[in-house]
């Protein structure tokens, strides 16, 4: 356990609570790195404080994670000025004409691209931001519907999370002392844990519920009302994370082109896909001999083999700097603009990401205070272990959740815990089919709980980029989605119990828990609604057309 006991809990809470308070992230990250460092050397602690910053940004996976983001700022200002922006928003607008197409168009997306994270919050915000603010949809809704469809589906499928997980499921049997001959496959362990990981399925049926239904609830029918009745879609002393528009002008072509948007991101798409094969070991050689020769088998192996172990972050880095490249080729083939002007356009755009960047690299510096003052061992070893195996489930997925919410990381988490709860599953069960049976509900409660607290947390890098891409305030964000976050996770919690007790089918349990859900939303949003004295629904059918004496949407201010 941590020498530091208590007392590592409290830069993380620092950070969260003053970003929440104060709404100024930069600060409170910096404040909490501080904190850390004062009680980590017991003294003013300025020197290690920019030791961890400088750490944090010069780890090989967060670096390229910066040059990722900011190479992607620059490929968004390649379509801002090459007019696909406006070209997309208004092919768009003409076929998703109400609040509730696009949010399920943006729901849709996030579901389709399934294979990393940071790149579907990449390509679901920026496609949809400016559709989204012409039809008068809160940024920090969408920032809602990007993030809750991002790590819940990244985490449930083939995806950059996939070998992490399999990883820890190996190491957790290790601790537990289970010889490879004497338990279940790992894939399979992974596969049973999947309807536990009741958090990530029904964060996205939360969505489908609030975007279908209309219903809002909290600080978010706040946001939804003020978005609608005014036609601003960040509040007035919202700092939003960029700001195209403000920081770029207005674009200088002439034409809007849908290619001038669509070949750019299927650029990004595509190289990021065959970049991450490629680091994965594909050979397109060998996987089309194996086709020809019908050896399915192998070429199905082989192309699983290579999207797990494919180096994704490397994959979004390449594939960022080839949409910044089609806008170079666009630009000249359309004569918008020349090598001179697209070389200052890649500058510009690495100027919208700054406050992101700089948000990223702080909460990164958390995490170096967390992991020298070992936060999370602290609190996963003073939790798990003490209770029965009816209330582990249950336990295990909160403890997840706290742990994630206070370092700001779903995958330290996931590092943390499984090595900790597997052996305490085994044990508790006495081993055997019981044994391997409880393993998959520890794995999928644990990859449950660090989606939850990373969801309701300002200090991680997934709130952060969720944030960015949708043009939200960061802080605004988080509060927003914090409702719904806890409204799922308290479902969750009940059908922990439930099964804990009952031993019911998960897959019984969760159409419970999606019916818990819609009447939740249903008692929440009128109850809000009445106490705010504004309607429920944001908006009545058709959303096409706003109210007559509301100024015109499209811009943070409505201006």
């Amino acid at each position: 356990m941590s020498e530091f006991g208590a007392l590592s809990v409290v830069p993380p809470l620092l950070a969260i609570v003053l970003a929440i308070l104060t709404r100024k992230a930069v600060l409170s990250l910096f404040l909490g790195i501080w904190s850390g460092a004062v009680i980590y050397t017991g003294g003013l602690g300025i020197v290690q404080t920019f030791e961890w910053i400088v750490a944090a940004v010069a780890d090989e996976f967060h670096a390229t994670i910066i040059v990722f983001t900011l190479l992607l700022g620059s490929g968004v200002a390649m379509v801002w000025n090459l007019g696909g922006t406006y070209a997309v928003r208004d092919w768009a607008m003409k076929r998703l004409d109400t609040q509730r197409k696009a949010g399920l168009a943006a729901w849709g997306l996030g579901i389709l691209l399934f294979f990393d994270d940071y790149a579907n919050t990449a390509i679901v915000g920026s496609a949809m931001k400016d559709v989204s603010d012409g039809l008068r949809i809160s940024r920090e809704k969408l920032s809602y519907i990007v993030d809750s469809t991002a790590a819940p589906v990244a985490t449930l499928g083939i995806s950059s999370w996939v070998a992490f997980q399999l990883s820890l499921i190996v190491e957790g049997y290790e601790e537990a002392g289970v010889a490879a001959a004497d338990r279940p496959s790992t894939f399979e362990v992974f596969l049973a844990a999947i309807p536990f990981n009741m958090y990530a399925i029904l964060a996205i049926v939360m969505v489908v519920v609030v975007v279908g239904w209309g219903r809002d609830y909290g600080e978010m029918l706040t946001a939804e009302h003020r978005s609608w009745t005014t036609g601003k879609v960040t509040r007035d002393e919202a700092v939003p994370m960029q700001d195209v528009a403000t920081e770029l002008g207005d674009p200088p072509a002439s034409t809007p082109r849908l290619v001038n948007f669509f070949a750019p991101v299927a650029a990004l798409v595509a190289v990021t896909l065959a970049t991450a094969l490629w680091t994965g070991g594909f050979s397109p050689v060998a996987f089309a001999t194996d086709l020809f020769t019908g050896n399915a088998e192998a070429a199905g192996g082989a192309l699983w083999d290579a999207a797990i172990g494919a180096a994704y972050e490397t994959a979004l880095m390449i594939g960022s700097f080839a949409m910044v490249a089609t806008g170079f080729l666009l630009g000249k083939l359309y004569d918008v603009f020349g090598v001179g002007d697209a070389t200052e356009y890649t500058i510009d755009g690495f100027g919208i990401m700054i406050t992101a960047v700089s948000i990223l690299a702080l909460a990164w510096g958390i995490g170096e205070v967390i992991s020298a003052l070992e936060t999370g061992d602290y609190v996963a070893e003073l939790t798990v272990g003490a209770v029965s195996p009816e209330l582990l489930p249950a336990l295990v997925f909160v403890v997840a959740g706290f742990i994630a919410f206070s370092t700001g990381t779903s995958w330290g988490t996931m590092g943390i815990l499984t090595p900790i709860a597997i052996p305490v599953a085994w044990t508790m069960s006495g081993g055997g089919p019981e044994g391997h049976t409880l393993v998959a509900v520890m794995v999928g409660v644990i990859f449950s709980g660090a989606i939850l607290g990373d969801h309701s947390s300002p200090i991680s890098d997934t709130s952060v980029l969720s944030a960015t891409f949708t043009g939200a305030d960061l802080i605004d964000h988080v509060r927003t989605q914090l409702y719904y976050a806890v409204t799922v996770g308290v479902v969750v919690v009940l059908l922990l119990l439930v099964w804990g007790y009952t031993g019911i089918t998960p897959l019984v349990l969760l159409p419970i828990g999606a019916a818990m859900l819609v009447g939740l939303v249903y008692v929440l949003s009128e109850f809000d609604a009445d106490r705010k004295g504004i309607d429920p629904v944001s908006v009545e059918e058709p959303r096409g057309s706003p109210p007559e004496d509301a100024p015109a949407a499209g811009s943070e201010n409505g201006e």
